[in-house]
């Protein structure tokens, strides 16, 4: 999976951003992101804004979960209670995928920056996914960013992430939303990002 970590101050402000790759089960800790789907990152979380001022006030805890999606991409928000928002956006890569050589000029029902991803053959995800759940082997999870495990890490990423923040936030000469360069912040998130994701 690829991530898109990004924290709002209460101003709709962007405060910190870092892009990341899975380190579990063999990953390098690199973003796949498609060089279009870099570019619309920051506005699939800012237009994912307006759901998450309408959710926030439905439930009491400050892991929100998945908030919404965007094509393939998932978004996970976490609320501070300074109104602080930490949101990930995620994009799976199931097993089966590969770079299509098929362009969006022959194929205009797909979206650019997703277009490079298709399935080559979805009998065979479904068949392989089927035999994986019953055999117990974990492989497929952080593939299915609805599972309990992956909310589940990416709580623990958020909390982790959020205890670095008030750290960060102690500094007096760091204002809740003057932008967030500690080399130090960044290294914490990116321990949480290969601990957790």
């Amino acid at each position: 999976m690829s991530y898109y970590f990004c924290i709002i101050g209460t101003k709709d402000n962007p405060l910190f951003e870092i892009e990341f790759g899975t380190s579990k089960q063999g990953g390098d800790g690199v973003a796949r992101f498609p060089a279009e789907a870099r570019k619309m990152n920051p506005f699939i979380l800012h237009a994912s804004l307006d759901i998450v001022e309408e959710v926030q006030w439905l439930s009491s805890q400050m892991y929100l979960k998945r908030v919404d999606h965007f094509a393939s991409s998932h978004v996970s928000c976490f609320l501070t209670p300074t109104n602080t928002k930490f949101m990930l956006l995620h994009l799976p890569h199931p097993p089966n995928t590969a770079p299509s050589t098929m362009s969006t000029a022959q194929n205009p029902h797909i979206f650019p920056p997703f277009g490079s991803y298709m399935t080559t053959n979805p009998t065979s995800s479904i068949l392989r996914a089927s035999t994986s759940s019953s055999s117990g082997n974990t492989a497929a999870i952080p593939n299915n960013p609805t599972s309990p495990q992956t909310e589940e890490a990416l709580r623990l990423f958020f909390t982790e992430v959020f205890e670095a923040w008030l750290k960060a936030m102690m500094n007096p000469f760091q204002g809740i939303n003057k932008e967030l360069s500690s080399p130090v912040f960044r290294a914490r998130v990116v321990t949480a990002g290969k601990k957790f994701l």
